[in-house]
């Protein structure tokens, strides 16, 4: 099917009208305690933790990149998002909404001051929309990630395309997942319910074939793979969070996130930060978020960007590649939220090259 057919658009406008139905405000319910699993300690199981764990209410397969270098230099991101719903699973009908998938996918071209977008929703079936949960194998049509196996190389394989641009990558690593917070349980607040199981791939090093316009080019760099799943990320008071993830040039890896509320304050953050071994930086132990700006994009909403963070009492800064990268989600996921790559600086030196995250400024995230 073509892009804006209405055969799509009836799809996608049935996808939302679901998405809204299922979702549910963001207090957790005594039916949505029994309904979803609680993340609890256990020990991640690969290759089948790279595959969907379909019983949990959120997951997702994040992937950023950052091609080329100087004024050339390119940002993109593809998203899976999937979503049990609480739809009685004894219906035994191929069209009961109880798993719907979503996916974002975005190209930032800041020398033509580009910033390209797409995103589509539906139920998963198993064919055209599916998620295998013995390994990584998200697919939404055209759109797709896996992760293949080879002689103790990992390769993440990927494609996207929306109106005018698309991109298929090769990212590949040598390296194990880095596992966030508590062997891969990360706490996101003072409860155990508040948790997500969690890792990264960083770095992944990156070979992109990109096309926007007339124009096509094969482009090098490097991306960073997040998976994360859970019952609630969000706290009760949560009204969304600040997340970063870089690639260090001295290949090292920073991920750091905040959640905040609706006073603006900070309950809960978390910072990690890894050699090029992979192992723990003891110099970057305690940060802190510093907004700037505010930046007001054409949804009228203000994010306080450029942002800076302070990590152990030394302020570096997080410099878009551009300012207009904000996130249009109101077809799928909804709302609106900033997602962009940005560079980490020391003065004029740069530390590395990473995206950053800003959610919940315009309204509550509700997921």
């Amino acid at each position: 099917m073509k892009r804006g057919s209405p055969r799509r658009e009836f799809i996608l406008a049935g996808a939302g009208a679901l998405a809204a139905w299922v979702s549910t405000p963001p207090a957790w319910s005594a039916q949505e305690n029994t309904f979803y699993p609680a993340v609890k300690p256990r020990a991640l199981v690969f290759p089948q933790d790279h595959g969907a764990h379909p019983d949990y209410r959120t997951e997702w397969w994040y992937l950023t990149g950052w091609l080329g270098e100087g004024r050339g230099a390119m940002g993109f991101q593809l998203t899976f998002f999937r979503s049990r719903t609480q739809h009685p699973s004894a219906n035994p009908s191929r069209l009961a909404p109880k798993q719907l998938l979503f996916a974002h996918a975005a190209l930032s071209i800041p020398q033509e001051d580009r910033y390209l977008q797409a995103h589509r929703s539906g139920r998963l079936s198993g064919t055209r929309l599916s998620a295998a949960v013995s390994d990584t194998a998200v697919q939404f049509d055209d759109w797709s990630l896996r992760r293949l196996s080879n002689k103790g190389e990992e390769v993440y394989e990927g494609q996207f395309a929306g109106e005018g641009f698309a991109l298929s990558f090769l990212a590949s690593t040598h390296e194990r997942p880095l596992l966030r917070g508590h062997g891969g349980v990360s706490p996101k607040g003072p409860e155990a319910q508040h948790s997500s199981y969690y890792y990264s791939r960083a770095p992944l090093a990156v070979n992109a074939q990109v096309k926007w316009g007339a124009r096509t080019q094969s482009m090098q760099g490097v991306a960073w793979l997040d998976h994360e799943w859970s019952s609630q990320v969000l706290m009760p008071g949560a009204v969304g969070w600040d997340w970063l993830g870089i690639n260090l040039l001295d290949g090292g890896s920073l991920m750091a996130f905040q959640i905040r509320d609706a006073q603006a304050q900070t309950p809960y953050a978390q910072v990690d930060a890894r050699d090029r071994q992979g192992q723990a930086r003891q110099d970057w132990r305690r940060l802190r978020w510093i907004g700037g700006g505010p930046w007001r994009s054409k949804s009228l909403i203000e994010y306080p960007i450029p942002m800076s963070v302070e990590l152990d009492g030394v302020v570096y800064r997080l410099e878009p590649m551009m300012l207009a990268q904000e996130v249009d989600a109101r077809s799928s996921t909804g709302g609106f939220y900033w997602e962009g790559a940005v560079s980490l600086m020391q003065g004029d030196q740069c530390l590395g090259h990473g995206y950053l995250e800003l959610t919940g400024y315009g309204a509550p995230l509700n997921l």
